[in-house]
């Protein structure tokens, strides 16, 4: 369960769109970009900034936003230098529209991003860490690449330099699945943390999605209403679509009806000590009988702060009053970013 969920904010950094058309473009295979590198500080900034939406592990269907091999095969063409690359990522960032997407299929199902400030050192080392190396992708995505160029989608193009190209995860490998790899598939299905979390995404998604059009249309301190009105029957519809109860819960919450239990504040408190050491945060499933309960962190990132950070510095006063006015109790300001502000319940029946 290798996957960081990051729900507070939705941050599509590169956005999920761009220019005038969705077409993917062919790679050339003979290619000269270099393989992965951990000590890049683009890395690390890319993980960081970009995969709480753009993760290269979240399935197809349960996603944020395009993986980011998809956002560099839209921008990098043969002609793109790293220099006309980093400078349509910096200005994309200043002012991100529908009108001047390049990626109008990703704006239709995931929206724009709202417009936020990132420093321009972040954009710049990202951006050349994308242009230089090879950047993971998820396992499906090789073969949605090729059904697109079926399609007549591709442009039949090579990439200059290989630009474009991205670190497979089982690249090479058939369309076609053994026995043993189906059956292995199916009952990974069935594992409760494996429930859990496909929960988790795609209720993450769907109130993300709607976040997101709110912060586009009204701005960040009306979006609140929505969070008000709007993020409690969303999850309940989810909940309905997957025969779950679904709850976040904080030991700072917003809303008095997301406090934890005394036992959830210590799962809580444990998840901040495994990301304080640098850990990868795991699922904890409680199973008793036929139902299983899933815990997960939700962790803050960029976007989190423009509702939940410092009052003053992160929180715009109009913000701030909104806050005051629809949630008098609230306790949920004050972070930073990589913090650990609750986490999903998740119950369910092992038939799931």
């Amino acid at each position: 369960m290798k996957t960081l969920l990051l729900f507070g904010g939705f941050l599509l950094l590169f956005s999920c769109n761009t220019g005038s058309n969705d077409h993917y473009l062919a790679v050339n295979t003979d290619t000269d970009v270099r393989e992965s590198d951990p000590e890049h500080p683009g890395k690390a900034l890319i993980e960081q900034y970009c995969y709480a939406c753009h993760s290269p592990s979240a399935p197809h269907d349960e996603r944020l936003g395009p993986p980011m091999i998809a956002i560099k095969k839209h921008y990098i063409s043969e002609d793109s230098s790293k220099e006309s690359f980093t400078n349509d990522m910096i200005s994309w960032l200043e002012d991100p529209s529908e009108e001047r997407s390049k990626m109008p299929g990703a704006v239709r199902r995931f929206g724009v991003m709202p417009k936020q400030k990132f420093p321009e050192d972040v954009i710049r080392k990202i951006a050349d860490y994308m242009f230089e190396y090879e950047i993971e992708q998820p396992d499906w995505f090789e073969d949605h690449f090729r059904e697109m160029q079926g399609q007549g989608h591709g442009k039949g193009q090579g990439m200059k330099h290989g630009r474009g190209q991205g670190m497979g995860h089982g690249q090479g490998q058939g369309f076609g699945k053994g026995k043993d790899e189906t059956n292995q598939k199916n009952k990974a299905d069935k594992d409760p943390g494996t429930i859990g979390l496909r929960i988790a995404r795609t209720t993450k998604a769907e109130l993300g999605k709607n976040l997101m059009q709110a912060i586009n249309r009204k701005g960040t301190a009306q979006a609140l209403e929505f969070c008000n009105t709007r993020a409690y029957p969303i999850t309940d519809s989810m909940a309905t679509v997957h025969n779950a109860l679904i709850k976040r819960v904080s030991d700072k919450p917003r809303n008095p009806l997301n406090n934890a239990t005394a036992a959830e504040v210590s799962y809580i408190e444990e998840y901040k000590v495994q990301l304080a050491n640098g850990e990868e945060p795991q699922p904890m499933i409680l199973t008793k009988g036929e139902v299983s309960t899933f815990y997960y962190p939700i962790v803050t990132n960029t976007l989190c702060m423009q509702c939940h950070g410092e009052a003053g510095t992160d929180i715009l006063p109009e913000t701030l009053s909104a806050i005051e006015e629809l949630y008098p109790e609230d306790k949920a300001t004050g972070y930073s970013e990589n913090m650990v502000r609750g986490m999903w319940r998740i119950q369910f029946k092992e038939s799931n």
